[in-house]
């Protein structure tokens, strides 16, 4: 049914109430009808009909004006409308384990912001338990996190890296045993230090000699790179650029690469927004050209 602002709209337009009705899909009667409530409504006669057709009062200039604003409004919010299902607007939250955040996120972002420049992006960066508690409290939409982690709603692989023992000067891993350069290892809330303690004691009898704790792993592979000691790190840190010895870590009893995985997740509920589709479709596409980051 024809809105009060569609009728007067067309009503001025064509000045005649046989082609208003016609355009309206109303009869002549039924027109006149519609038109006596809007005038009783505004409360004044806003058309004077004649033999030439009608014409608007000064009330009726006024109300038409506003019935053209009106429609012309609802044009301008129902494109918008549109526009929020076909483009990606609004605010895209991000919580991601630090590690990816330094070294591989950014190349994602850059992507991201090219090819959706109207979205906005919050990102917030930490270890991996962190990261979960950012979607439990809502503060991320997506979260990226390493390892295994314990989460039910939405979970989507997206790649594999190989540990490695970096140094300046070791070159296989029975060279450990002899050397009197320490080990340097970086905090970590997650299973990693765990994971590398296990691989230790598999494969040594005793704890390395010279031990070196620092709190983050950009520092960790620093030193390494400075020749201060040897570490181990995930493929994700590293390059062939680097100039340091990189032996992959293995595990002899089920014969495979000492690995790590990276998984991006949230609640089902945000991988609906367009701009969290959006986001995991560019995420993908640079997941696919991965598998190990020194091959």
């Amino acid at each position: 049914m024809a809105t009060e602002a569609e009728i007067l709209k067309v009503l001025a337009e064509e000045r005649n109430m046989r082609k208003a009705a016609e355009r309206l899909f109303l009869s002549q009667p039924a027109l006149s009808q519609r038109l006596q409530t809007i005038e009783k409504d505004w409360g004044a006669q806003l058309f004077i009909r004649s033999q030439k057709g009608l014409t608007a009062t000064p009330a009726g200039e006024l109300v038409i004006g506003y019935a053209t604003e009106m429609l012309s409004k609802k044009e301008e919010i129902f494109e918008t409308i549109q526009s929020l299902t076909t483009k990606v607007n609004g605010t895209l939250k991000i919580a991601c384990a630090s590690i990816v955040g330094q070294n591989w996120l950014p190349k994602i972002l850059k992507d991201f912001v090219a090819k959706y420049p109207e979205a906005k992006i919050s990102l917030m960066t930490g270890w991996s338990s962190e990261i979960v508690k950012a979607l439990y409290e809502g503060e991320a939409h997506v979260g990226i996190v390493r390892g295994q982690v314990d989460w039910k709603g939405e979970k989507i692989h997206l790649f594999r890296d190989t540990l490695y023992l970096v140094d300046k000067e070791l070159k296989t891993i029975e060279d450990v045993l002899s050397t009197e350069r320490p080990f340097i290892q970086f905090k970590s809330d997650s299973n990693y230090y765990q994971e590398i303690q296990q691989w230790w004691q598999q494969h040594f009898a005793s704890n390395p000699r010279r031990q070196i704790l620092v709190d983050q792993i950009e520092i960790c592979k620093q030193m390494a790179l400075d020749g201060i000691g040897y570490a181990i790190l995930p493929s994700i840190t590293l390059n062939d650029h680097d100039g340091i010895n990189k032996i992959a870590l293995t595990n002899n009893e089920k014969e495979f690469g000492l690995t790590r995985d990276t998984w991006l997740i949230g609640y089902e509920s945000s991988f609906e927004l367009r701009q969290v589709e959006a986001f995991v479709e560019v995420v993908q596409d640079h997941a696919r050209c991965l598998f190990d980051y020194l091959k």
